[in-house]
């Protein structure tokens, strides 16, 4: 099958081989049809393979149809997705098909500015890419109006049940017009999603083009077993004697990737971390320099976990085992995307063997061991090795400094001799010294 085949305009054919694919992949050759359709649908699919184009091509072709006559125009597609990271690829995806049809695109997420969000809204978009929380900021304020929505799309939809978000998502959908076109797309298809879809779509079409919570098949999976206090050891080790230049690595927790990163950047790695304490601007920055090959190492939080389109990505490595057994698929989802091979590796030490279980038990298979032969069996502490740095720079002293017997004797023979105690009827008077004068001393 090839794109042309589909019934996709001239214009997003062209767009499309500009990025090198010649055919759609499964879950595109059997959703874009669905759509063409005017049903709603229900995809799963893993991560990697073009979900993101499977709806962004149909939805502009169709949107293209019928353009409006005002200038100020109001959104005619909603997509929601659950980080920022992701709005920013999906948008930017949009955006590259739309561009071509005359379409306008906008993305709204929280952790930036909201005036420019309004400026560029108040213009008029066809197509608005946010997260529900500052979508809904934005329908409080009144600066978007969702009730010519004609596509809702939910992408991701597992991963915003978990973080929370089904309330926001059912609130936006109170606010879009009852005839609306419906679509979600998730990359696990659990009995949670069944029950969203229950409640948004209206008879879909149902689509899974893989088996559930499967990883892709282009991912060589590893496990290293190691001892938590040598983790830090262990991933450099690895990154040094493999020669990795561009390696995405998952912490559990924010503190735990700042702290990764200084022991990286301690070892000579040019590494950053990247997580939702950080600023938006911070995050789109050092992604930009993760993606342009500026940094060797990105350590990151399941923030990232979704919506990382890195391209060719080779090395995922787990530093920490997520809690939730599925953020596993979606951590080493980001590499072996589009048919390109990548390696997932795990450090797991005797306190996470558990979460392991669980993660072998939702894959219905064993994750194969590794272990490193030469990995040495002893390593000089940090704090060893900043003490001896710190001794090197010290300066040495010619002189020994004399015992304290000879220093107070010194001392006492240079100080001055004793002033005489004056008399007063022939008995030696003390002098006492003067009272303070500051507002503690001074009597009320």
């Amino acid at each position: 099958m090839s794109f042309e085949s589909l019934g996709l305009r001239a214009e997003l054919l062209s767009a499309i081989a500009s990025q090198g694919y010649t055919t759609p992949t499964p879950i595109q050759a059997q959703a874009i049809p669905v759509i063409f359709e005017g049903g709603d649908l229900l995809a799963g699919a893993q991560t990697g393979t073009g979900k993101t184009a499977a709806f962004a091509l149909p939805i502009v072709q169709r949107l293209s149809e019928k353009l409006p006559k005002e200038k100020r125009r109001k959104p005619r597609a909603l997509v929601l997705v659950p980080t920022r990271e992701l709005a920013a690829q999906v948008s930017e995806e949009m955006n590259r098909f739309a561009r071509c049809l005359s379409l306008r695109s906008t993305m709204i997420y929280g952790g930036v500015t909201i005036q420019a969000q309004i400026e560029r809204l108040h213009r008029g978009v066809d197509i608005v890419v946010a997260t529900p929380g500052r979508l809904l900021d934005h329908v409080e304020r009144g600066t978007v109006d969702l009730s010519r929505v004609e596509f809702l799309v939910l992408d991701e939809a597992d991963r915003m049940l978990d973080l929370g978000f089904i309330d926001d998502i059912k609130q936006v959908a109170g606010y879009l017009p009852p005839k609306h076109q419906a679509l979600l797309f998730s990359a696990t298809y659990s009995q949670n999603i069944k029950q969203l879809a229950d409640e948004l779509l209206d008879q879909p079409r149902r689509i899974e083009v893989a088996r559930r919570t499967i990883t892709a098949d282009a991912v060589t999976q590893a496990v290293y077993e190691v001892e938590k206090s040598r983790k830090r050891e262990m991933i450099s080790f690895l990154i040094r004697q493999g020669g990795w230049n561009q390696v995405l690595v998952f912490c559990r927790t924010r503190y735990g990737a700042d702290k990764l990163t200084e022991e990286l950047l301690y070892d000579g790695i040019k590494a950053a971390a990247i997580h939702s304490n950080k600023s938006q601007s911070i995050r789109t920055r050092t992604l930009a320099e993760f993606k342009r090959g500026d940094l060797r190492v990105l350590v990151a939080t399941d923030v990232a976990a979704r919506g990382l389109d890195i391209e060719r990505l080779p090395h995922v490595v787990n530093y920490d085992l997520p809690q939730v057994p599925e953020d596993y698929v979606h951590r080493i989802g980001r590499t072996g995307r589009a048919g390109e091979e990548g390696v997932a590796l795990s450090l797991v030490c005797p306190e996470e063997r558990p979460l392991l279980t669980a993660i072998e038990k939702l894959l219905k298979y064993a994750i194969p061991r590794q272990n490193l032969a030469e990995f040495p069996q002893q390593a000089a502490k940090r704090s060893v090795r900043i003490q001896e740095l710190k001794q090197a720079a010290k300066p040495s002293k010619a002189r020994k400094s004399p015992p304290k017997s000879a220093k107070a004797t010194a001392k006492a023979a240079e100080a001055p001799p004793a002033k005489s105690a004056k008399l007063r009827r022939g008995k030696p008077v003390v002098e006492r010294p003067f009272p303070k004068t500051g507002r503690r001393g001074r009597r009320s």
